[in-house]
């Protein structure tokens, strides 16, 4: 990491100038061994960030910290110690960013951190919760063990995510292709039966009127409504990342027909299996929630747990503060409350998430089989009108003439 200093030399006089570190402490230290006197010391930001524009044309795949994490436990089960095991699985990395990652990850551990904090502090690709579970893990002597459990969870979240993701895609697909179908019918082929129609001096009916002024319409101003359109879209997705529109966004995904429910069991099943993975490892609940909240991918959801676990401070327990709330469904309740009271809250948040994520699964499979003869439909009946339109201008220029 690149460090900009103020600092006095052994002639009392100020210097300024760049180093690298691994972090202050180690910046500090070079800098004492070369005579100085440290006056101010800060991370170098440079106006254009050269290796930070380029990280951001590459992503860490969930897959990939999935085999790193399960390359790790089974090197350190072998007896190879952290820091030859982080600089191994360093060099066969092919993805640039992780590659980078890990060059600093090893540097920290070199350095004598533990594998948790370091992995911390990269928390757009190592989740927070997963790190400090972690922690657990190396003060227990267990961390090969937490590290396949981690694994496993982020397989099993990203199936239900590639799952859902699957659903939407095919509708997508066919929903751009008949717009783009439609488009060019209304934009290229109606005008031209609409100077057809009027060079034979014919009378339309008003259906087909309408129609070919819609056509006529569309092809002069096309590039106007293109850019209206791009405006509209450009607005919305600049408005979904500002707080408020991320929740009104998170809040639209829960509600929508059909995908809002596989959307709440998702998150659900996430919830449950992330606090039973951490209290199992002997993490308590008020330290629990937190690093819950933290990784949730809903900002509705989000704040629904924080109004749990603000209850559960006071003494209200989860299960309580959860049936205030219709979002936490009556199962999940229900089944908390047990835990609760026979001690057993890990067993029983696993299994919710196991009944939520086979219910997902289910209602996932429905959509698909749902939504695919209802697009057809659909596309079809515009189609048919279109036709039909065309076909009845065509019967009335014949009855003319």
């Amino acid at each position: 990491m690149a460090y900009q200093y103020v600092a006095y030399n052994s002639r009392r006089q100020v210097v300024k100038g760049k180093l690298q570190a691994v972090n202050d402490k180690a910046a500090t230290e070079l800098l004492s061994i070369a005579g100085y006197q440290v006056i101010n010391l800060k991370p170098f930001v440079p106006f254009f960030d050269r290796d930070k524009w380029v990280d951001s044309l590459y992503q860490v795949k969930t897959p990939d910290v999935v085999l790193f994490y399960r390359q790790l436990a089974m090197l350190l089960e072998c007896g190879t110690n952290m820091g030859a095991a982080m600089e191994m699985l360093q060099t066969q990395v092919s993805n640039p960013l992780l590659k980078k990652v890990l060059r600093g990850a090893v540097a920290e551990v070199r350095g004598g951190s533990q594998l948790s904090a370091a992995l911390a502090k990269y928390p757009k690709i190592f989740r927070p919760d997963y790190c400090q579970l972690l922690g657990v893990g190396e003060q227990s002597g267990n961390l090969e063990g937490l590290l396949r459990q981690v694994a496993d969870y982020m397989e099993k979240e990203e199936t239900t995510s590639k799952q859902i993701k699957g659903a939407l895609m095919m509708p997508g697909i066919i929903s751009v292709v008949a717009l783009i179908v439609v488009a060019l019918m209304i934009t290229f082929v109606l005008p031209s039966f609409g100077k057809m129609y009027a060079s034979l001096g014919a009378e339309l009916p008003p259906m087909a009127k309408a129609m070919i002024a819609l056509g006529e319409g569309a092809k002069k101003n096309g590039l106007l409504v293109l850019l209206l359109a791009a405006t509209l879209v450009s607005g919305v997705v600049i408005y979904i990342k500002t707080p408020s529109g991320r929740y009104q966004w998170d809040k639209l995904l829960l509600r929508v027909p059909l995908i809002g429910r596989v959307n709440l069991l998702s998150e659900l099943s996430r919830y449950c299996r992330s606090i039973a993975l951490l209290f199992r490892a002997g993490m308590p609940l008020s330290e629990v929630m937190p690093l819950v909240i933290k990784g949730s991918g809903n900002k509705v959801l989000a704040e629904a747990m924080t109004n749990v676990q603000m209850e559960m401070v006071k003494g209200e327990g989860i299960s309580g503060p959860m049936s205030k709330n219709k979002l936490f469904l009556p199962m999940l309740v229900q089944m908390v409350k047990v835990g609760e009271e026979t001690g057993s809250l890990d067993s029983t948040l696993q299994a919710v998430a196991q009944s939520y994520e086979a219910e997902a699964g289910e209602k996932i499979h429905a959509l698909i089989g749902l939504i695919e003869p209802a697009m057809t439909i659909g596309i079809g009946g515009v189609i048919a009108l279109i036709a039909v339109t065309l076909m009845s201008a065509m019967t009335s220029m014949y009855g003319n003439l």
